[in-house]
């Protein structure tokens, strides 16, 4: 049975990947194995192989696969789109995720797609060093998202604190990319009657909700872009401020929806395939790590889509979700792993043998 499923896999993704038969069956096999073990470590995925081979033999082809293999920055995200069958538009959440193996840091700049159901990475980039992106590394990921796929298919980029910058918002309102990010309060403003004054002391007496227009800076900027800002108060009374270049009167709703790329994270974490359990430390090999951690979590999410239809997920008492719609996929692929591996695989016939660029 799991043979079958392996063909399947095998024939979706051949025509999209330059891999010989051999490379080919390790990645599907990879796949299925991060699932079934729930972890990226290669000793343990050894483990799952379903061959006669010791697993020390294994092991080493586990390596040579990240070791040789090479499939380029974007290989993955037409596959996702595809798999998840998401509209014409969605929600783009842009952060980082790090930790550290030994003394080397891991230090992934992530952009994921957010629709009202799924959350998967779309395209990411290695940093290779501890800390913050730079205004750099922000445009270059956006630059290769805007060769693959058109701009009209943003409702909006979110982003928290982090990712502001005059440079950065400028090549996002120059190339019409709507965006919804959070700024910090020690912000200097202009605002329309020409008072220059930071955030914190323009919004001192704010108690509800509050949207106006300005600029960045002082009054001698000239041409400087004029943006949308909405600010409220949150738990604690701290100020919650997000600036834009579209009306701000859904901002703060919007930017709710950034939430969504941190609980990516744990799915890909604790809550999923353990991806800190990885040794590798090598950019490159990473960067194809997380590409098929990306095709594993789209796989359990559109499990869940063909598992609930359109029926509603089970909420408690809290009014929270019982089980998160990745973890609810998730199990069921796990199930369906063991039992029914052709019915597990069905996702991926979502893939068609061309990908076009329709979007």
């Amino acid at each position: 049975m799991i043979t079958k499923a392996l063909t399947t896999l095998k024939k979706r993704l051949s025509p999209h990947l330059e891999l010989s038969n051999s490379r080919l069956e390790t990645m599907c096999l990879l796949i299925m194995g991060m699932v079934n073990a729930r972890t990226v470590n290669l000793s343990h995925l050894a483990c799952e192989f379903p061959t006669d081979s010791k697993v020390e033999s294994t092991y080493r082809r586990l390596q040579r696969f990240f070791q040789h293999v090479d499939l380029g920055s974007d290989w993955a995200a037409p596959l996702l789109v595809k798999m998840i069958g998401s509209g014409p538009t969605w929600h783009l959440c842009l952060d980082r995720t790090n930790w550290k193996i030994g003394q080397r840091h891991v230090n992934f700049l992530v952009l994921a797609i957010v629709t009202r159901r799924h959350r998967i990475p779309l395209m990411w980039s290695v940093l290779g060093r501890a800390g913050n992106s730079d205004t750099a590394q922000r445009i270059a990921l956006m630059k290769r998202y805007l060769s693959v796929f058109e701009v009209s298919t943003i409702k909006f980029l979110l982003a928290d604190r982090e990712f502001i910058g005059a440079q950065w918002l400028d090549f996002l309102h120059k190339n019409n990319v709507p965006f919804v990010i959070r700024i910090k309060a020690n912000q200097l403003v202009t605002t329309q009657d020409g008072k220059t004054q930071n955030l914190s002391t323009l919004l001192r007496t704010c108690r509800g909700k509050r949207n106006f227009d300005a600029r960045f800076g002082g009054n001698n900027l000239g041409e400087a872009t004029w943006f949308s800002f909405a600010a409220k108060r949150i738990k604690g009374g701290e100020l919650l401020i997000v600036v834009s270049n579209r009306p701000a009167h859904r901002a703060l709703a919007t930017y709710k929806k950034r939430w969504a790329i941190e609980s990516l994270f744990g799915d890909t974490k604790t809550r999923g395939f353990n991806l800190e359990d990885t040794r590798l430390t090598i950019s490159k090999k990473l960067e194809l790590l997380l590409g098929l951690v990306a095709l594993a979590v789209a796989w359990a999410s559109k499990t869940a889509t063909k598992l609930i239809g359109g029926g509603k997920m089970k909420r408690k008492k809290h009014g929270y979700f019982a089980k998160s719609f990745f973890r609810i996929g998730f199990d069921q692929l796990r199930k369906l792993l063991r039992s029914d591996p052709n019915a597990a695989v069905s996702p991926w016939l979502l893939i068609p043998p061309i990908i076009t660029r329709d979007v």
